[in-house]
């Protein structure tokens, strides 16, 4: 008797594993396990639409709940896999329960990063990864008069547009000397500067933190390394995510800030495969590369499947993400990394540009602000590897989607 599939990790990717096991034709037993006791959900509303919108949980949801049952997967809920027994074929959960397999998927994504500073545990400190985290914050949100976030990436930026939106005075600390520094150029950090401060946030850039301070009922504020104190009733943190490596590690498959795939979604253990925020692969300029977003957790998992199947499937995808701040939608396609030239398409100030990313003459990638034209060409264009002359880039009487023929 076959034990078909186990897939260890009920987020985007792993949802999207079994369901293309199952468009492909698969056969065998399918089992999804999740920690939460929720069913597959879309996370990127949680930090965006869902903290100001409708809090229903249903609309979140990936499919309805007779999905599963309709295209006989297992979905099981509430089990933290602890152990992975490669020779035995099964994985076993904290609770002593055991799954056995034939084939493992690894999706376990990745784990909120910690603040690792004094006070960072007080109630009221909150990073932001799953459904649970969300509803804590928006209760304690809509109650709080002062926000704080750390850290100027998308989740710290997004969270602080919320904040202010909701009539909270909002202040974002960046460790670095501009927001978004790991993946935009100085054009587009600047812009987002000025554009939440006209919404309200206020940008410490070059912050140092010495503590936060409060107690047992909750966060009062946060202390600089200068003496001052900014009050708060809520402190978010949004430095980043680490890669939940554990059961690869333990079984000797190759991790380096994830777990190291090939692009068929391989580990170095041919036999298990991984997708999604935990798996490093090589881009399409051979970097190692491990992406947080819907898009490669969507494409990596299909061709995480594919491989199940025994199918000669490989992972090429341009990737492609957005972020919503506020009413503005940055929209990215491409890897910045390793950019040394850029081109302003547009004028900034209009909040409605793009940022085109060369290496010498190569455009590697593409960011937009409320230029959805430009991101969809771009997409096509890095795709079909279209040479955009750099004067080309920079004239906006010239349509990005002309140069595709």
């Amino acid at each position: 008797m076959s034990n078909g599939t186990v897939i260890v990790g009920a987020c985007q990717a792993g949802f999207q594993i079994a369901a293309s096991l199952r468009e492909k034709g698969y056969g065998e037993r399918i089992l999804l396990i999740g920690e939460e006791s929720y069913a597959p959900y879309q996370r990127p509303p949680l930090s965006k639409a869902y903290m100001t919108g409708d809090p229903s949980i249903e609309k979140l949801l990936l499919r309805a709940p007779g999905f599963y049952e309709m295209n006989k997967i297992e979905f099981v809920s509430g089990e933290r896999i602890t152990e992975v027994d490669l020779r035995g074929g099964r994985v076993v959960s904290a609770g002593g329960t055991a799954f056995s397999f034939d084939h493992l998927a690894l999706a376990t994504g990745c784990a909120a990063r910690k603040l690792p500073l004094p006070g960072g545990d007080l109630p009221g400190v909150m990073t932001l990864r799953d459904i649970p985290d969300a509803l804590e914050m928006r209760e304690r949100l809509h109650a709080a008069e002062n926000v704080v976030v750390i850290g100027g990436g998308f989740i710290g930026l997004e969270s602080a547009a919320v904040a202010a939106k909701l009539g909270k005075k909002a202040v974002v600390l960046e460790a670095m000397d501009r927001l978004l520094a790991r993946v935009v150029a100085p054009p587009m950090s600047d812009f987002y500067a000025a554009a939440h401060a006209r919404r309200g946030v206020t940008v410490v850039l070059n912050a140092r933190i010495e503590r936060i301070e409060g107690d047992a009922n909750g966060v009062r504020g946060v202390r600089m390394q200068d003496g001052s104190l900014l009050p708060a009733d809520l402190v978010v943190v949004g430095i980043g995510g680490v890669a939940r490596t554990e059961l690869a590690q333990q079984v000797g498959i190759e991790c380096s800030n994830g777990i190291l795939v090939d692009d068929r979604a391989r580990t170095s253990i041919a036999e298990v495969v991984a997708a999604g925020d935990v798996a490093t692969h090589r881009d399409l300029y051979g970097r190692a590369t491990r992406l947080e977003s819907v898009q490669n957790a969507i494409d990596q998992a299909k061709t995480a499947a594919a491989s199940i199947l025994g199918l000669e499937e490989h992972y090429t995808a341009v990737p492609w993400f957005w972020s919503d701040q506020a009413d503005l939608k940055l929209q990215i396609t491409g890897l910045s990394t390793g950019y040394d030239n850029f081109v302003v398409r547009g004028v900034p100030d209009s909040e409605s540009f793009s940022l085109l990313y060369y290496a010498g003459d190569r455009l590697i990638a593409v960011d937009s602000v409320g230029k959805p034209a430009d991101h969809l060409a771009a997409r096509r264009i890095l795709a079909a590897g279209v040479a955009v002359p750099k004067d080309v880039a920079a004239d906006l009487a010239v349509p990005l989607k002309s140069l595709l023929g």
